[in-house]
């Protein structure tokens, strides 16, 4: 893989972790005054209780993280077998 691939690919992992990071302080910032909480139903255990804004927004936030990474993988496993 050449240089210019390898920072194209640095490039937009840099760029999906700092949008995600935003969009994580901007709902920690917006849930301050949150009264609806709810507890998470694990495996074995529950969770404290959480605000629900804050459980759907880290969730949301998670997934699209993981997108991106997932596509970035796609897109270096296509450059590679051509």
């Amino acid at each position: 893989m050449n240089v210019i691939k390898k920072l194209f690919l640095f490039k937009n992992l840099l760029f999906a972790f700092i949008f995600n990071s935003s969009l994580l302080l901007i709902l920690i910032i917006g849930i301050q005054n949150s009264s609806i909480k709810k507890k998470v139903n694990l495996l074995f255990n529950e969770t404290v209780e959480l605000p629900l804004s804050f459980v759907i927004g880290t969730s949301f936030i998670s997934g699209s993280l993981l997108g991106s990474i997932i596509s970035l993988d796609y897109h270096r496993r296509v450059s590679e077998s051509n």
